[in-house]
């Protein structure tokens, strides 16, 4: 069935809110504005707004609309504010904030909450909200719809809700926004259809069965991964107890056909760490206890406590002092090539390497030094600074690639370790020219 365009949306006058400019509300605003919606990207963060504004995205798109000689010459494409009445001018607010965990590793709705609170004190009569928030099954419904009613509006009746998790991958310009299926859903079969013909303005689109199976089918993504990894890193420390190489294994296995390939490694981030627990969350509150899941996110869990394990055996090995030993972090971020350190495994490493003694460094060339330190280690601005008993290697930043082994044994003491988390240094190599090397 082909569905009815949706006028406002068809003659460009559909004025999209994002609320949140983080790494996924900032591209999604970005991405409307190019096909000509009027957008108003809201964040509550004022230092934010003034980044933004600094950033001359906004003139950007100003500029490029002049060029295209519109009618309507006066309008702004595409404006950054913290005045949460600007809310109200919007046909479609899309609510796009972090949900956490708790310490006790319980969801963290607080920001959604706050968000919601915010969009019904400025909601218009007419409009439709689409979450775009991780979060259990039932959310949108059960936690969203009833603080929006607050605005004294009725769901379904004045406003209309929906639901399309983010699919933004962070530094992966193969999975940009414009080239993944977004999946969306909306309370019944029109908003479904207005909300596809939006997202279809930017990306192709998947049209769940409903709310709860678009949230359920977001959450269990990461989940899926989370547990591949789990399996890769309890292999891991299977071979390392048979003196296998776990690549060599993965390697002959990935022979055949129908074998999925994952690495062993570290798990960090806002997603994969974060998004298991909202579904056991759920799980646990309608009486079932989850196993596979748990078990996965407690290998994971526990591999920053193995790498230190694997370090404090090879000081040992090589005869070197633990205690005082000086041992260099490289990498701090979560992932290779990103700038971000939420949910980083390094805390993790640091954490261990402290209950050893140990004098801890770090070298990241996608962090400023004051991010280095805010770590509360020794931050290198170059390596060799200081000479070092062995380096950790916890990310594939495209640049550690281009550091040679003998210029990174150059910079260490006698008898250097090196823990290879990534592999990306061979082990041949690194110990023909006398590293002691050790890798998952």
């Amino acid at each position: 069935m082909l569905r009815k365009k949706t006028n406002k949306i068809s003659r460009n006058e559909a004025v999209v809110c994002v609320v949140g400019l983080g790494y996924v509300g900032l591209p999604l605003a970005l991405a409307f504005s190019r096909r000509s919606l009027r957008v108003i990207g809201y964040d509550i963060n004022p230092k934010r707004i003034k980044e933004l504004n600094n950033s001359g995205l906004n003139q950007e798109r100003s500029h490029q609309r002049k060029k295209q000689e519109r009618q309507d010459q006066g309008r702004e494409d595409l404006v950054f504010t913290s005045d949460p009445r600007r809310i109200g001018e919007a046909d479609f607010v899309v609510i796009s904030v972090p949900t956490p965990v708790t310490r006790s590793k319980e969801p963290d709705l607080s920001y959604l909450e706050s968000a919601a609170a915010t969009v019904s004190q400025n909601l218009r009569r007419g409009s439709v909200v689409i979450l775009e928030s991780t979060v259990y099954p039932g959310v949108t419904e059960e936690v969203l719809k009833p603080i929006l009613e607050e605005s004294g509006l009725i769901c379904g009746q004045d406003f209309k809700l929906a639901y399309s998790p983010e699919r933004i991958n962070p530094g992966d310009d193969a999975h940009a926004l414009q080239k993944v299926t977004k999946i969306v859903s909306g309370m019944d079969e029109e908003t479904t259809e207005i909300v596809s013909e939006l997202y279809e303005l930017v990306t192709s689109v998947h049209i769940a069965k409903d709310i709860k199976t678009a949230e359920a089918a977001k959450v269990i993504e990461n989940i899926q991964r989370d547990l591949n990894i789990a399996l890769m890193n309890e292999l891991s420390l299977i071979f390392e107890r048979m003196g296998l190489d776990t690549r060599a294994v993965l390697d002959a296995a990935a022979t055949k056909w129908n074998f999925s390939r994952y690495s062993p490694g570290l798990v960090g981030g806002h997603c994969i760490p974060v998004d298991p627990y909202y579904l056991v969350y759920k799980a646990k509150e309608l009486g079932y206890h989850p196993q596979v899941i748990l078990a996965g996110r407690a290998i994971n869990d526990y591999m920053p406590k193995y790498v230190v394990e694997i370090a404090v055996k090879a000081l040992n090995e090589v005869g070197k002092v633990i205690k005082g030993s000086k041992v260099l972090i490289m990498g701090l971020t979560y992932k290779e090539n990103v700038a971000d350190v939420r949910e980083t495994p390094a805390r993790g490493i640091i954490k261990e390497l402290r209950e050893f003694g140990v004098e801890i460094f770090g070298f990241d060339q996608v962090l400023k030094k004051a991010e280095v330190e805010a770590f509360g280690i020794g931050a290198l601005e170059r390596l060799g600074e200081v000479k070092v008993d062995g380096v950790i290697v916890t990310v594939a930043h495209d640049a550690f690639k281009d550091i040679s082994l003998s210029a990174l044994k150059a910079w260490m003491k006698r008898d250097p370790i090196l823990i290879d988390i990534r592999g990306i240094f061979s082990r041949a190599d690194a110990e023909r020219i006398g590293f002691c090397y050790k890798g998952l």
